[in-house]
This record gives C-alpha cells, sequence and structure tokens, in this order.
C-alpha cells in the first residue's frame, strides 16, 4: 500500500480540507496535503470511496467499452489529457492490455503497474460525478475513467448502474 501516514491521520486531514469545500478535487487536496492523490483518494469519506482488488482491472476495461461516451482522463506529469468517447475494447498481449481503438484513445498500458482501483462518487463542481481511478503503488494515478453526460449535463442513468453494479460486485 502506499500510504505515509496513518490511515486515521490522512482521513482525519481529508476530513478537514472536505469540511471547508467537498467539492474540492482531490488532486488538490492532494497537493495542498502535499500526499499523493491515491492516499487522499483512499481516506475519502466511505461513502465516497470503494477500492478495489487489481486483478479487476482486464475485468473493469473490457466491461467499459459497453457503457457508451466516456471522459478517459489521463496524468503525465502535471499535464491532463481528456478523450471524450467510448472506451476502446482491448486484449492482453506481450505484457500489455492493449487498447485498441480505430480513433482517437489507444495504445498499451502496462497492467501490471496498477496496483490499487477505486470506485469514487464525489461532487464536482456542483454536480454528481462517479469515476473510476487506477493508481502506482506509489499512489499516483495512472488514469481515471468518468462517467458520460447528456446534451443537459445530466450523467448518464444506465451508467451510473453500471458503475454502482459493478463497484458493489467487485467490493463483495
Amino acid at each position: 500500500m502506499f500510504l505515509t501516514k496513518k490511515i486515521e491521520q490522512v482521513q482525519a486531514l481529508v476530513q478537514q480540507v472536505l469540511l471547508d469545500n467537498d467539492q474540492k478535487l482531490v488532486g488538490d487536496i492532494a497537493q495542498e496535503l502535499n500526499l499523493s492523490e491515491g492516499e487522499v483518494t483512499l481516506a475519502l469519506p466511505e461513502e465516497m470511496v470503494t477500492c478495489v482488488a487489481p486483478e479487476h482491472c482486464e475485468f473493469i476495461l473490457q466491461q467499459l467499452s459497453d457503457w457508451g461516451n466516456v471522459t478517459t482522463i489521463v496524468h503525465s506529469f502535471g499535464s491532463i489529457f481528456e478523450f471524450k468517447s467510448p472506451f476502446p475494447k482491448g486484449k492482453l498481449g506481450h505484457g500489455y492490455y492493449n487498447i485498441m481503438g480505430k480513433e482517437g484513445l489507444h495504445g498499451h498500458l502496462h497492467i501490471d503497474l496498477i496496483k490499487q482501483i477505486a470506485f469514487v462518487s464525489k461532487l464536482f463542481r456542483g454536480m454528481e460525478s462517479h469515476y473510476i481511478v487506477f493508481f502506482t503503488a506509489e499512489g499516483d494515478c495512472i488514469f481515471k475513467i468518468y462517467l458520460g453526460r447528456d446534451k443537459k449535463r445530466q450523467l448518464l442513468s444506465t451508467q451510473v448502474e453500471a458503475f454502482t453494479n459493478m463497484k458493489n460486485t467487485l467490493a463483495s
């Protein structure tokens, strides 16, 4: 696990920040507290986060391709790249999960580097938000998948249902 402090200490720090601003981004909280995004995510209130084992990564990625438009966010040294489209199908090969998008997102995910997966439900800019985040052993965010929204900026109910079902199934 990537905790540098006792979980109770981190939870208390995160709780204090959320009391001041419950919509603050997890990445911003991590920067403010000088913690990894993984540490902050694991310290979110129980109703906001559900962690699942990294062994479920391939299953999760394969299911995502059936969800329709989602927002995939890739973090790289302080930069953020967003892809708004269905998550492409993929398969394991040569030590990678090969994402086989014909347009937009495609590439090769070093799946063995994923050591923690979290399902997060947290307000974002005043709106309900749900995402799946994949972390390294150090607690660094590799990428996130946010549920899609319709033209009125409302979450897609079928994706909320799929997210909730997957989270509950994998966490039990």
